[in-house]
């Protein structure tokens, strides 16, 4: 039953989303913010990679299937896989 709730939006997951970035850095041109939230008493890597591209903001949120016993880690983790992404993809991000 609790599996029903789930799928139709009945039940709660377990995961919060976070009040506002735990930490955020300023990447080469991008801004790169941990959001980790809390899942199944552990805390989810997850974060947004945001520029300024022709006067609009854009912005990817990307999900990791890295979880830490502390907020601080998953946050940790969070801005260096931002950077990593930025490194790798550039502006392909957005696309």
């Amino acid at each position: 039953m609790s599996f029903l709730k789930k799928l139709f939006g009945g039940g709660s997951s377990g995961g919060s989303a976070p009040a506002g970035p735990k930490k955020q850095i300023d990447y080469n041109g991008y801004v790169i913010a941990a959001t980790p939230y809390k899942e199944a008493g552990q805390w989810q890597t997850c974060g947004t990679i945001s520029k300024v591209i022709g006067g609009e903001t854009k912005e990817h949120r990307f999900i990791r299937a890295d979880r830490f016993a502390d907020e601080e880690g998953a946050a940790d983790h969070a801005i260096m896989k931002g950077q990593q992404m930025v490194d790798q993809m550039g502006d392909r991000i957005f696309g």
